[in-house]
């Protein structure tokens, strides 16, 4: 059964006292909840575009895509129940008890969701009081200035076989919050760039320590500057984002006030020598939650700490923000397009690393060029797709002196766009044979933007294929850590698969090449490696296996053809692989 990793707002519903009030009048009850499901519940998840994943007798669980949105659904049945509990004598009222939280879940092919994400929901929901609403504390963040109601901060509670306590917040369904000052008419809407934007707010300081405050803003000053590295990426300066520092700040209005896509932000906890830092990527316009994480570490060395959990939120933001501009470039009607958005459009047909979807990545390249002549990463990946074409499309040679055309351009108009560089490298290797130039190109890549994971996994593809073996696995193990599910994620075990080849390690090869693969099980090429690998292990029978589904995605390949990589490969590696081709049983 395949599974997937995501983050989602998880709700849990279940009736107070279900097994008394079945015990008096099961039929009944289930008549009566049966009604509930069909006129209030099921209408109401669906308004607010929720998925119902599991439901009981008495019980639901329902995945939305915001913690707004479930915990407006929440509150809507909640009050509901009020009114249809009325003049029914209590013993006999059906009241819900809800948990909502935000959270990763792992989902699996038919659609069920498990994970801490569900557990934390269903302890929550035991918390909840009844008729009532309780929270944990990554979903109170995204709607904590969005509802008007009163809540209540029941501090770190406890929950059955949670390992850490969870912040929890009770939601008093039909109590008004303190009401807030009028404010002022409504400024103006900024216009947005063109390109992404984000603002980066003060994190919220809720370890009591004042000392801590320094510590929160100098790591959002680190965080806007690393940000401010990544190539096309609009980050709204420090003086601008610090005017919201101690206040409540409604998201969207940040985002209008600003001018920004994207607003990034965060808490910090101390705990004994410990801190917690937590951070969270909202979409403005939406309020849509794009990802959440946290980060623990010791005070031993804060500014150490304050380094390393900078360049993994700085890491981790820009794949989110690629993934999230790819989505609002599909939304674009075709005549509005401009060179960013058909950038954005080629990329996902790129990500197989196959010719027939890199025909469609290549128009939209090419119509991008068209419109902006030095835009340094389309070429970059327009050398990467004629680079697929070449060696998986029939060796055109036009290929692959237009693809390496390509590349040194990206090269000559890329000095400020890391991943642009690293992708060119790649061209300057597979298509120029020269390792020199591509190393070079990684080098300038790293020096722009250490944490760029495209950057770090096309780092470890350079000095797999030519280049120092002792560099890879930490270049795999740091793109990974910071984009583990990046498109380019096989590119975190496939060169550390070749590694193992160069180092005769041939069942670790094998391991390595297997994670690739699922990974990216449409690249055919990793297949071959795969079974190359197992073969030079002596497994040939599991070679000849992994060879015939190669073979099924690339039915011309032919292990002759290896001859246009030499040069690209260190020689050794080169030997290793066509002796392991044809151990496996793949056609000359």
């Amino acid at each position: 059964m395949t599974e997937t990793r995501k983050l989602a707002a998880i709700l849990v519903s279940d009736v107070v006292g279900y097994s008394r009030l079945a015990g008096a009048d099961e039929e009944g009850v289930l008549a009566r909840l049966r009604a509930l499901r069909r006129e209030l519940i099921d209408p109401k998840i669906a308004l607010h575009k929720g998925r119902i994943v599991k439901s009981t007798g008495d019980g639901v669980i329902v995945e939305f895509r915001s913690a707004v949105d479930a915990v407006r659904a929440a509150i809507e049945v909640q009050m509901a129940m009020f009114d249809r509990n009325a003049g029914i004598p209590e013993d006999r009222q059906i009241v819900f008890r809800v948990g909502v939280h935000v959270g990763d879940v792992i989902e699996e092919s038919d659609g069920d969701l498990m994970g801490d994400g569900v557990n934390i929901a269903a302890r929550l929901e035991g918390v909840a009081k009844p008729g009532g609403v309780c929270l944990s504390e990554a979903a109170y963040w995204q709607v904590k200035s969005r509802l008007d109601l009163a809540i209540t901060d029941l501090g770190d509670t406890k929950l059955k076989n949670i390992a850490e306590p969870i912040r929890a917040y009770a939601l008093q369904v039909g109590v008004a919050a303190t009401p807030r000052p009028t404010s002022p008419p409504e400024p103006a809407r900024l216009a947005l760039p063109e390109k992404p934007s984000i603002a980066v707010l003060p994190f919220t300081n809720m370890s009591g320590d004042a000392e801590q405050d320094y510590f929160c803003d100098g790591m959002v000053e680190d965080i806007i500057t690393g940000l401010s590295r990544i190539k096309g990426l609009f980050v709204i300066a420090r003086n601008s984002s610090f005017t919201y520092k101690g206040r409540a700040v409604d998201i969207r209005q940040v985002g209008r006030e600003l001018g920004v896509r994207y607003v990034l932000e965060g808490s910090v906890r101390k705990a004994g020598a410990r801190l917690r830092i937590t951070a969270q990527l909202i979409e403005a316009e939406t309020g849509a939650h794009l990802w959440a994480d946290k980060f623990d570490g010791a005070l031993e060395d804060v500014f150490d700490l304050q380094d390393k959990i900078t360049e993994a939120i700085v890491g981790t933001i820009e794949p989110n923000l690629r993934r999230a501009e790819i989505e609002r470039a599909k939304r674009k009607r075709p005549e509005n397009l401009d060179a960013y958005d058909l950038f954005l459009r080629a990329m996902p047909h790129l990500m197989s690393v196959m010719p027939e979807d890199a025909e469609i990545g290549i128009g939209h390249l090419e119509a991008a060029l068209k419109l902006d002549p030095n835009y340094a990463a389309a070429d970059a990946y327009l050398a990467w797709a004629l680079e697929m074409r070449f060696f998986r499309g029939g060796f055109n040679a036009a290929d692959a002196a237009e693809g390496l055309r390509h590349a040194r351009a990206a090269v000559a108009h890329g000095g400020d766009d890391a991943a642009a560089l690293a992708m060119a490298a790649v061209g300057l290797l597979h298509l120029g044979r020269d390792f020199e130039a591509a190393s070079d190109a990684i080098r300038r890549a790293l020096a722009l933007n250490s944490s760029s994971a495209t950057a770090l996994y096309l780092a470890a593809h350079v000095n797999a294929y030519h280049g120092d073996a002792s560099l890879v696995e930490d270049y795999s193990a740091r793109a990974l850590r910071l984009s583990p599910f990046d498109p380019l994620a096989f590119e975190g075990h496939y060169p550390v698969g070749l590694v193992h080849l160069r180092n005769r390690r041939f069942d670790e090869a094998a391991a390595s090449m297997a994670k690739a693969v699922q990974l990216n099980p449409r690249f055919s090429w990793l297949y071959f490696v795969h079974a190359a690998a197992l073969a030079l292990a002596g497994r040939i029978e599991e070679a000849g296996s992994v060879a015939k589904q190669g073979l099924e995605l690339e039915p011309g390949f032919r292990f002759g053809g290896l001859g246009h990589f030499n040069g690209v490969f260190l020689p050794e590696l080169f030997g290793l692989l066509e002796a392991g081709f044809r151990a496996a049983g793949l056609p000359d």
